[in-house]
């Protein structure tokens, strides 16, 4: 990138992603690596400004995650937050210990507004804290610059170097000024001049693309998800007529998407092939209930599937990736732990033969796929739908699974998504789930034994937490009536109400 950059290094904090975001949605360029980065390589980025994040450890306990000292004499400005906070002041021979009491939650804080990183804020702020290590002596040359009833370091800074650091955490939605204290951070004090956003990105991704691929042709598998959609976009407007997508319909699509992809992609400049593999997969599955190996079936069948299908294109040279950022990430590396492997992250170049990778949305955060995904002209029902796993309908129906199960679903599910659509206050994500289970009903003067539906529709800002959606009772009531009126087979609705933790926001 040729943007300003600022660097994100991850301590093993929860919320780095969330860190670089908000560096992003202030029109700076951001980048995650990991803490321990040599000083040499980070100089490479050209930064001009260091986050250092959060982290579970203690910076005194043997193994901490760690960095050299001299990273924070490259004259880059730095601020460091929970943890990276206290690595700074434990690297530059301040004292870090535990505290007498931890502090969880929100907190009232009383900041010093008198310095470039509060500039603009009133003295007293609501922030969020989450710590048991406190800092009781700074580093030389420091100030203390906030403080809480039971945290009297709760931030700090050496303006003359350009080092900053904050106990609170100013990435998430319950510091009430958080995103400005970020800003602050950028502009007041490493100097941003906000050039980063989406035109430009695409601008510089065709031009490279473009390079990349001269006049040779590109194949991409679509699954008619955000992602891929994204890329195809990208890819028909960097090469058209060069492109050729390969969409795989697994039978697990939600009701009707296969006919949507097919009739947006269709009419773009590459060349479309939907192949019709439903039946196939449905065999390989039948008298399968683990839910991971449905996923380890689906996934090994669609990569033969494709094989199949580009064997018979003849030779094309580039393979094209749906990859983003978020995918890089919690596919992890040999220092980082690896949350879950993505297909995108070192797949299918493995098993087939292609003279390099093309994958134009690598770098983006979501939000940014589906802002790039409106500017190449997808329609907002695609680009804005709810998310969807990839093995599709096939782990949202609990136990083995058949055609008549996934076309109950379908159904079932299109009204769930079609009534909470229709709310001001929607959910963040919301779907319907068949179980496993059977009950008696009655409809009519008959008795039924038909399966339980469950509706699951969360908030959430980030979807590592996610709180389940106090959905109104009117709106419950009609997707009960409509399902079991409309959809033959189920005959009892219920309600998931159950935060993240302790559970996930998908059944399986």
């Amino acid at each position: 990138m040729s943007n300003q950059t600022v660097l994100v290094l991850d301590f093993g904090g929860q919320y780095k992603e969330l860190i670089a975001r908000r560096v992003r949605e202030a029109n700076v360029f951001s980048y995650i690596l990991s803490g321990d980065t040599p000083v040499e390589k980070i100089k490479e980025y050209n930064p001009i400004g260091i986050i250092l994040t959060g982290g579970p450890s203690s910076v005194y306990a043997d193994g901490a995650p760690s960095c050299k000292r001299d990273l924070f004499e490259i004259g880059v400005p730095i601020l460091g937050i929970c943890y990276g906070m206290q690595l700074m002041c434990h690297k530059l021979g301040g004292d870090v210990r535990e505290g007498e009491v931890s502090e969880y939650g929100q907190t009232i804080c009383n900041i010093e507004p008198c310095n470039k990183l509060f500039a603009g804020l009133d003295r007293i702020q609501t922030v969020l804290m989450s710590h048991t290590d406190r800092i009781f002596g700074l580093p030389e040359g420091f100030e203390a610059m906030a403080a809480t009833n039971d945290c009297p370091l709760a931030a700090f800074g050496n303006e003359k170097a350009g080092l900053y650091g904050l106990q609170f955490h100013p990435e998430v939605i319950h510091t009430k000024n958080g995103k400005q204290i970020i800003r602050n951070f950028l502009y007041n004090i490493c100097g941003a001049t906000g050039d980063y956003n989406m035109t430009d990105y695409i601008e510089r991704q065709v031009a490279e693309i473009r390079e990349k691929v001269g006049d040779k042709r590109v194949l991409l598998a679509l699954s008619g998800g955000v992602d891929s959609s994204v890329c195809a976009a990208f890819l028909s407007k960097a090469l058209p007529n060069r492109v050729v997508c390969i969409f795989v319909d697994h039978g697990f699509m939600r009701l009707d998407e296969g006919d949507q992809i097919e009739e947006i992609f269709s009419k773009r400049e590459l060349k479309f092939i939907r192949v019709d593999a439903s039946e196939r997969f449905l065999t390989k599955l039948k008298g399968v209930s683990d839910p991971e190996t449905k996923r380890k079936i689906i996934g090994s069948e669609f990569i033969k599937v494709f094989e199949e299908q580009a064997k018979q294109l003849g030779d094309i040279e580039f393979l094209a990736q749906g990859t983003i950022y978020p995918d890089i990430i919690e596919s992890g590396n040999d220092k980082a732990a690896t949350i879950k492997s993505h297909h995108n992250v070192g797949g299918l170049p493995a098993i087939m033969n292609f003279e390099g990778i093309v994958e134009p949305i690598r770098g983006l955060f979501k939000d940014e796929v589906r802002a790039v995904g409106k500017q190449l002209g997808l329609p907002s029902y695609l680009i804005n739908r709810q998310p969807f796993p990839g093995p599709g309908l096939a782990i949202r129906i609990i136990g083995e699974i058949s055609k008549e199960k996934c076309d109950m679903l379908r159904e079932a599910d299109a009204i769930v998504r079609e009534e909470l659509g229709k709310l001001r206050n929607k959910p963040n994500q919301y779907f319907a789930v068949l179980t496993n289970v059977r009950s008696v009903g009655v409809m009519g003067d008959g008795r039924t034994y038909d399966y339980t539906v469950v509706v699951r529709a969360v908030k959430t800002d980030d979807f590592m937490t996610a709180e389940f959606m106090r959905v109104p009772y009117k709106t419950l009531e009609r997707i009960s009536r409509r399902i079991t009126n409309e959809v033959d087979g189920i005959n009892r609705i219920v309600y998931d109400i159950t935060d993240k933790p302790p559970s996930t926001v998908e059944w399986e």
